[in-house]
């Protein structure tokens, strides 16, 4: 997956020349990345301000080692600083970027620089940094925020989706213990459908292994790809299953639908699960005449190796609540008025939970995937709750509208520096705008991240031997790749995360 392209650019200009405006006999500079509020987040009510810490490994391995050596070490060293003295010539002006101190890093041959983290998959207070980034040769110290910019537009994004995937499996692991559904099809219930909709496909890639941080259900197929190229992912990353679109309905006709439904039904998939759409026309015509006329065909489908033999009705328009869960503005005991649910209880029946919740028959489901977010995902499971419906009887399809709505400021994320070395003396730094609401206030000097039972704490003016102590461990060093997670660590630090804030609920 690796782009391409000349690391030296993944730039903004302004940070071509900061080398030579930071005091002279500077040797070292200190950063950190850091999500700053979750103000602007759009999440549930209860949600209790922590983020999800994903991305770095990917980060690392394709941008600070493949990029790199791809793009800029293994390359001739005329033809690379010449490309990049040609970029800063044309918009800075001639000579306006000198280009020793870029010879001198391809002679070196490696990125001097030393990244700390704490481990992804770990759910983190905000104002509390995720990593921290040194140079570790003197002469080399403009690189620390030289990558400030390829560092947050990378991490960003891929720490956002994960949280809010996380926020979206806490939500539908309580509402099934609430209604006693089955907990094992949580992972599945939660189905991304985001691809088309993010910022180029390595963003549908990389956001969209954040969702495979708390779920299994995804057609964003380079997103596996991610997971087994950057996260050593050897069990079960990515689920889906057959379905249709709208044009293979309209290519079916109208007049003649029920055929389509027909031949995907018995024909094309007798076994296992297939996703049809259902509202290429009459939705209410599908949910409540087609399935009667194709009911023998529906419950005598053939389970597959897995146990599964479902036809799964899938509306993609109109206000999700009211197709799902009932609409009481609509003509009273009309399918709209009843809703998709009552409306196949009613033709297929099912079971009941241990609490009593209505879950339909096993051949038989709903997936919704237009425009949820977390707010109606929850009224949904509120409308299915209310009906005496388990949670179970719907799948999510979670789109661009929930994973590419989102920007930097979602969560606040910043790479700022907090310390630095001139001519030996060692600096503290910060900032604090009195015009700011203090969100922007930094923290200040060397830092120190300890777990604490309101979570990961930070403590900043650390001495030299307490910023080596605490959560922050070195994983990157000198081009080299230190210390490795894979998806099982990080699915598994999350589902702790999750079982602790199960029983606190």
């Amino acid at each position: 997956m690796s782009l391409k392209i000349n690391p030296l650019h993944a730039i903004d200009f302004y940070k071509a020349d900061h080398r030579r405006q930071y005091p002279v006999g500077t040797e070292y500079v200190y950063a950190n990345f850091t999500p700053r509020s979750s103000r602007l987040a759009k999440m549930l009510p209860d949600f209790d301000d922590k983020l999800v810490f994903f991305g770095l490994q990917g980060f690392i391995q394709h941008f600070l080692i493949e990029t790199w050596n791809e793009g800029f070490f293994q390359q001739d060293k005329h033809k690379v600083v010449a490309a990049y003295k040609r970029r800063m010539d044309n918009a800075l002006g001639i000579d306006a970027i000198p280009v020793d101190h870029i010879e001198a890093l391809h002679d070196l041959g490696y990125l001097p620089l030393k990244i700390k983290a704490l481990p992804e998959g770990s759910r983190v207070n905000m104002r509390v940094p995720l990593l921290t980034v040194v140079n570790t040769l003197p002469e080399f110290f403009w690189l620390t925020n030289y990558i400030e910019t390829v560092l947050s537009a990378e991490l960003w994004k891929p720490c956002t989706t994960a949280t809010i995937a996380y926020e979206y499996k806490r939500l539908l692991t309580q509402y099934a213990l609430k209604t006693g559904a089955d907990l094992a099809f949580v992972p599945v219930q939660a189905h991304d459908f985001s691809s088309r909709g993010m910022s180029g496909i390595y963003d549908a890639a990389q956001a969209s292994a954040g969702h495979l941080t708390s779920f299994i259900g995804t057609d964003a197929i380079l997103a596996i790809d991610y997971m087994e190229e950057y996260y050593q992912a050897a069990d079960v990353v990515g689920v889906s299953v057959p379905a249709t679109e709208h044009s293979v309905m309209c290519m079916g006709t109208e007049d003649d639908e029920l055929t389509t439904f027909r031949r995907l039904i018995c024909d094309l998939y007798p076994s296992g699960i297939v996703s049809i759409v259902s509202d290429t026309w009459d939705f209410w015509r599908v949910i409540t005449e087609f399935s009667v006329a194709l009911k023998a065909e529906i419950l005598a489908r053939t389970p597959n190796a897995m146990g599964l033999a479902k036809l799964v009705f899938r509306p993609d328009s109109g206000d999700p609540v009211k197709i799902i869960c009932g609409d009481p503005e609509a003509a009273v005991a009309s399918p709209a008025y009843k809703g998709a649910v009552e409306c196949l209880w009613e033709i297929f029946g099912g079971t009941t939970t241990t609490l009593g919740y209505k879950v339909l028959n096993e051949r038989v489901g709903l997936i919704y995937g237009d425009s949820i977010t977390l707010q109606r995902a929850q009224a949904i499971l509120i409308g299915l709750e209310a009906k005496g419906f388990a949670s179970s009887n719907l799948v999510f399809g979670i789109g661009s509208y929930t994973y590419n709505y989102l920007t930097r400021d979602t969560f606040g994320f910043a790479v700022k520096a907090t310390w630095g070395q001139v001519n030996g003396s060692a600096r503290e730094l910060f900032k604090d705008p009195i015009t700011d609401s203090g969100i922007k206030k930094s923290a200040k000097g060397l830092l120190r991240v300890e777990q604490s039972v309101a979570g990961f704490e930070l403590f900043d003016q650390q001495t030299a031997v307490q910023e080596q102590q605490g959560e922050l461990k070195t994983v990157f060093e000198n081009g080299q790749f230190l210390q490795q997670c894979n998806l099982a660590q990080i699915r598994n630090r999350l589902e702790l995360a999750l079982a602790a804030a199960t029983v606190t609920t």
